[in-house]
């Protein structure tokens, strides 16, 4: 279908609007993203509606913890990414387009069936990950009206680099975001994602603003962005910029895709990033990717009582009607 937000220039060159890169394109040829394709002065979606990947998943493998804990989203992704990370961790899909010459694989999944095996499955949301939403987004925008007349809530995985306009088109149907802050330098964001920090850092401030409930992933990768300043000004950034309630979900890194020379993160380092968000002021820090440890429950602001406790994707939650602590009566963030 043709891309929703773009421009057409002289020389049947387009402008793409729907993320951050603003990719100038010629006729014949593709965005960043690989999945947008000038086709005679139109910019058209390669990926509508040609879904990959489809699953049922605890809402905390997203990770969602603030979000009907214990509950069940339903998650749907097309090939294709608009950024370029050397440790992607679905880089058979994400980078698909790129690394095998175009290649666009999926079978035709329309908004509306969607949305019914949603329901179908018991499902209380829908997740758009796995890939990065944004490159899906006519598909995505469509299908997050449909499910939030269904009562559905909508939830965006994502890297953060939308457009203004298309994330103002979507925020009336978007309920939650899990936005990866992949490092505090930005550097770092040019060599190994191709992008930049600073519009990251933008539309986490303008979904806070607009009333998403947001969640932040930080992937710890030994020697790249595990620094102690780094890491002490990144949470600092978090509580005052984006306010003291502000999930952090600090993330294992393991070897993988143009990144298999590096270690896992040691445990250690998570444990060092979890006290400097908590010393921050940050009212729930988690560590991900190490089962076991108690960094992944969380705990009343006020009391430090015990209100959802995680063991994996087992999940025991002791919250009242609300998200009311049971000891204190404080309301944690969220939506329950």
């Amino acid at each position: 279908m043709e891309t929703l937000i773009y421009e057409k220039l002289d020389g049947k060159r387009v402008k793409c609007h729907i993320c951050r890169h603003f990719c100038l394109i010629k006729d014949g040829k593709r965005g960043i993203c690989g999945v947008r394709e000038n086709k005679g002065g139109r910019l058209m979606s390669l990926v509508y509606p040609k879904v990959i990947s489809t699953s049922v998943d605890p809402i905390e493998k997203k990770p969602i913890f603030h979000l009907k804990p214990g509950s069940c989203s339903y998650s749907i992704a097309t090939v294709g990414c608009n950024f370029k990370c050397a440790f992607c961790q679905n880089s058979n899909i994400a980078q698909m387009p790129s690394d095998y010459d175009g290649l666009i694989q999926g079978r035709d999944f329309f908004p509306e069936a969607i949305v019914k095996e949603a329901i179908k499955t018991g499902c209380d949301s829908i997740s758009y990950t796995y890939t990065e939403p944004t490159v899906f987004f006519e598909l995505a925008l469509e299908t997050a009206r449909l499910a939030k007349n269904q009562g559905l809530l909508n939830i965006f995985v994502t890297n953060g680099y939308m457009s203004t306009r298309a994330l103002e088109m979507v925020s009336p149907y978007l309920d939650a975001a899990n936005v990866d802050l992949k490092a505090f330098n930005d550097r770092f964001y040019q060599t190994y994602c191709k992008a930049r920090l600073e519009p990251v850092k933008e539309n986490i401030k303008k979904m806070k603003d607009m009333g998403i409930l947001v969640e932040i992933t930080t992937l710890l990768i030994p020697g790249l962005n595990d620094n102690d300043d780094e890491i002490c000004a990144m949470a600092d950034y978090i509580a005052n910029d984006l306010g003291q309630e502000t999930p952090w979900h600090i993330s294992r890194f393991h070897p993988c895709y143009n990144m298999m020379d590096r270690p896992a993160t040691p445990v250690l380092a998570l444990e060092k990033a979890y006290e400097a968000g908590k010393a921050a002021g940050l009212r729930y820090v988690y560590i991900g990717n190490v089962s076991g440890q108690s960094s992944e429950n969380t705990y009343c602001h006020s009391c430090n009582e015990l209100l959802v406790k995680r063991y994996a994707y087992q999940i025991e939650s002791f919250l009242q009607k609300q998200g009311k602590c049971p000891q204190c009566d404080t309301t944690a963030y969220g939506i329950y």
